[in-house]
C-alpha cells in the first residue's frame, strides 16, 4: 500500500497510509487505503496509521483529524482543522511526530461513537501535516499535509447495503473532435462509493476492438447520481460499437454494455442536478488544491485520495 503523500516547492513531503485493515473487509481494496466501519453507538474501533517523512531534512509532523463531507461534487474537504461530530469521537495516540528524513512512525488511533450519536454514514480525514519553519520576511507559508479518509456509519444491526445502478450508455463525439463515452451512475445503497473500472469497445468499424481504458470517478453518497464520462483517442473512427463499462466500489461490481455510436455530434445537455465526474482514461491525475488563507497568512496545499 502506497503512502498518500505531498510534496511542496521547498521539498517539504510527508506521507500516511493504513497499516491493517480488519479481517472482515481483508478482501475490500477500499479498506487497506481508508478507514470504513459500521459500528454501533458506543462502539469503539482501532487502527494503526503509519507516518513518513519523505523530505530530506527532519520535521516537526502534526497529526489531526478534521471534517469531511461527500456532496454532489464527491469527497470534500473542511478548510483547515475544522471539526464535526466524527472527529469529536477520535483520539490519536500521537499529536505530534518528530521525524528524521525518510522515517517511519506507526501511531494508533482510536475512534469511540457516542452512545447517543447520530444514525448514518459520518465522513472525516485523518491528516498528517508538515508546516516549515518560515522566513520572517515570508508573508505566506507553504503546508504541505496528507491524509486517510474515514468513512463511518452508525447504527444498530448489520451495515447498511452497498449498491449502485449503471444506466444510459452513450457514445458521442464532443464538438472538439474528441469521442466520448458517458453513463449515469445511482448510487442505490446506503454507503458512499468510490468506483474504478475499465471500458473496452469492440465490434467497431471493420471488427476493430480496442480497450480496456482505466476509468475512475468521484465519491458518490447514498442516493445521489452522476454522470461519470470517459474521453477518448481523438483518432478513434465514427461508427457503431459495442461498449463496455465495468465499475466497482470495494466488494460491489456492476457492469452494463450496449451499441453506441461515435460519430460527429455535439455532447448533450444534461440535468441540472446531476454532477459531472470525469474518469481518467489510462492515467489518475492527482489534483494538488491551493488555498490562501489571508486571516492567517497561510497558504495550504491539501491532498488525501
Amino acid at each position: 500500500m502506497a503512502a498518500k503523500t505531498l510534496r511542496t516547492s521547498d521539498d517539504v513531503s510527508v506521507g500516511i497510509r493504513i497499516v491493517d485493515a480488519p479481517v472482515s473487509r481483508r478482501d475490500d481494496e477500499r479498506a487497506h487505503r481508508y478507514i470504513i466501519d459500521h459500528v454501533s453507538p458506543g462502539e469503539q474501533i482501532r487502527r494503526r496509521i503509519a507516518v513518513t517523512n519523505l523530505s530530506d531534512r527532519r520535521h516537526r509532523v502534526q497529526l489531526y483529524p478534521a471534517a469531511a463531507a461527500v456532496h454532489k461534487d464527491g469527497f470534500t474537504f473542511a478548510p483547515g482543522r475544522t471539526g464535526n461530530e466524527l472527529t469529536s469521537w477520535v483520539t490519536l495516540e500521537h499529536s505530534e511526530l518528530v521525524l528524521a528524513p525518510d522515517e517511519t512512525a506507526t501511531v494508533w488511533t482510536e475512534t469511540t461513537v457516542a452512545k447517543n450519536a447520530t444514525g448514518g454514514e459520518h465522513y472525516g480525514v485523518l491528516w498528517a501535516e508538515v508546516a516549515p519553519e518560515q522566513n520572517p520576511s515570508e508573508q505566506v507559508r507553504n503546508v504541505a499535509r496528507a491524509g486517510v479518509r474515514m468513512y463511518l456509519s452508525v447504527g444498530p444491526g448489520g451495515e447498511p447495503r452497498s449498491d449502485f445502478r449503471i444506466e444510459d450508455l452513450t457514445g458521442v463525439r464532443a464538438a472538439d473532435g474528441v469521442p466520448v463515452v458517458t453513463a449515469r451512475v445511482k448510487n442505490t445503497g446506503g454507503r458512499a462509493l468510490d468506483l474504478t473500472g475499465k471500458l473496452t469497445l469492440s465490434d467497431g468499424p471493420g471488427g476493430v476492438s480496442t480497450g480496456p481504458f482505466s476509468v475512475k470517478a468521484a465519491t458518490i453518497g447514498p442516493g445521489r447520481s452522476t454522470l461519470v464520462k470517459a474521453t477518448l483517442d481523438p483518432r478513434l473512427p465514427d461508427g457503431v460499437w459495442t461498449a463496455r463499462l465495468t465499475l466497482a466500489s470495494g466488494l460491489v461490481e456492476r457492469a452494463t454494455s450496449g451499441r453506441i455510436t461515435i460519430g460527429t455530434q455535439r455532447t448533450p445537455r444534461h440535468g441540472r442536478n446531476t454532477s459531472v465526474a470525469a474518469l481518467t482514461v489510462g492515467s489518475v491525475v492527482a489534483v494538488v488544491a491551493t488555498v490562501l488563507l489571508a486571516a492567517h497568512g497561510y497558504r495550504r496545499r491539501n491532498r488525501a485520495r
